[in-house]
């Protein structure tokens, strides 16, 4: 129950994302036009309260363990916030959890941002409150990315479209934007079966050969320009080319491995959506009538648009 010390609340609106695009590792992301919404309160009297409806539900823990807490906590550590007395969640899931469709990175920058927006009604630390200015969107990225560990997924996840991340030595992930041609069309097929990404990235070796990391450099250049002018199928299948995870992680996933084969066999540009399960392809009007036959019953396919405009807060308090 709300009383009249709680703070007001946002909602918060968060994409899912394809990440690696096939060549792109770890680089290349993609944001779906599939959204979670979060509603985030800070209580006055305490303790934490997740309410889950959809993806998750009975699966999910409704308290300190919560992905989207965890990520509010350490928000309000970064920005030198005080630690709310409670907080209250009320989440609303479409996107589906272990398929390689960034729900991870969803909740993580849905608890950056709901925290960066509430700050300042979370309390002083010390002599002085922080407010949510002292958190860049810079910032957000390289939390964002810390607590996920890469950034391909959150960089779409936050930016929206086409993105670009990467990171070095001297300073926090950073990423490029892009807009991909208003033609490119995304589908992607979901299995009913689950795939964790830590299983899925403990089956990439520590080295490959330079040759492949040659190819994967030269589709991954290619592909930027397939998606960014009018999507040509035959283009599209040689910017889709992986030789540096795919065919390493077929084994957990076999069931994926051979529907890309088929797809691919077909003409159909596909490729594993991030680590998989989901797999992601780009449809064209020469190729959107031969995916179907070759899916089967256990996949639920879902054409999806690109969301251009990535995660953002959401006023008043209401869905």
């Amino acid at each position: 129950m709300t009383t009249d010390n709680d703070r007001p609340g946002v909602v918060v609106r968060v994409p899912a994302t394809s990440a690696n695009l096939g060549p792109g590792f770890d680089s290349l992301g993609l944001a779906l036009d599939l959204h979670d919404e979060v509603e985030a309160t800070l209580l006055a009297d305490g303790g934490v309260r997740v309410h889950v409806e959809g993806e998750g539900v009975g699966e999910l823990d409704l308290g300190e363990g919560h992905l989207i807490v965890k990520a509010m906590r350490a928000t309000f550590d970064r920005m030198g916030a005080a630690q709310p007395a409670g907080i209250r969640l009320r989440c609303l899931n479409r996107i589906p959890h272990a398929r390689g469709l960034g729900s991870s990175s969803a909740a993580i920058c849905a608890g950056i941002l709901a925290a960066r927006a509430l700050a300042g009604t979370a309390g002083p630390r010390g002599a002085e409150a922080t407010g949510p200015g002292d958190l860049t969107d810079a910032d957000v990225f390289a939390l964002a990315t810390e607590l996920e560990g890469h950034p391909d997924n959150v960089a779409p996840c936050l930016a929206g479209g086409l993105t670009i991340a990467w990171s070095d030595q001297s300073g926090p992930a950073r990423m490029v934007k892009l807009t991909p041609h208003e033609d490119v069309r995304p589908v992607v097929l979901i299995p009913g079966f689950r795939l964790s990404t830590e299983e899925a990235r403990g089956l990439l070796p520590k080295d490959v050969p330079h040759s492949d990391a040659a190819a994967n450099a030269g589709r991954a250049a290619l592909l930027i320009a397939a998606l960014t002018q009018t999507p040509e199928p035959g283009l599209l299948m040689a910017a889709t080319e992986d030789r540096l995870h795919q065919d390493y992680r077929a084994p957990a996933m076999p069931r994926t491995a051979d529907l890309v084969h088929r797809l691919r066999s077909a003409g159909v540009p596909a490729v594993v959506s991030g680590a998989g399960p989901t797999v992601l392809v780009f449809s064209t009007r020469d190729t959107q009538d031969l995916i179907a036959p070759e899916v089967g019953t256990e996949w639920l396919i879902q054409p999806m648009n690109v969301d251009t405009v990535g995660a953002g807060v959401l006023f008043p308090e209401t869905r």
